[in-house]
């Protein structure tokens, strides 16, 4: 299996409901993102997928994310914006987009990370 990472971020504000600490006040992050796509075979000229094309992709899914409160995001009124729960739905989303994605990591800071991925 061949795994292709790319890097990206985004800046957002969250309060995380019922968590009893200072983080259910509003706070923001400037988040680091890491998707990972995973490929059996590779195409003709021997990739799996251009990291530009992951990146473009990547960032799209970001975009709907960056500079906002993530409360008044349509898929967070509904579900906690966690660390966990951004991982997943930015996994979710880069699969919409038929690219066979093996795990997201979301990191809150250079210390603090967290991984989706649906392999268990």
């Amino acid at each position: 299996m061949y795994k292709i990472t790319v890097e990206s971020g985004f800046s957002a504000a969250h309060s995380l409901s019922e968590y009893g600490g200072d983080c259910e006040n509003i706070h923001g992050h400037n988040f680091k993102v890491h998707v990972t796509a995973s490929f059996r075979e590779l195409s003709r000229e021997g990739m799996g997928i251009d990291f530009r094309e992951l990146k473009k992709i990547t960032r799209e899914v970001l975009s709907k994310l960056d500079h906002r409160d993530l409360g008044n995001v349509e898929y967070f009124k509904e579900v906690n914006p966690t660390s966990e729960n951004i991982a997943k739905y930015v996994y979710d989303e880069v699969k919409k987009k038929d690219i066979p994605v093996h795990r997201v990591t979301v990191f809150e800071t250079d210390k603090y990370r967290v991984s989706y991925t649906e392999d268990g």
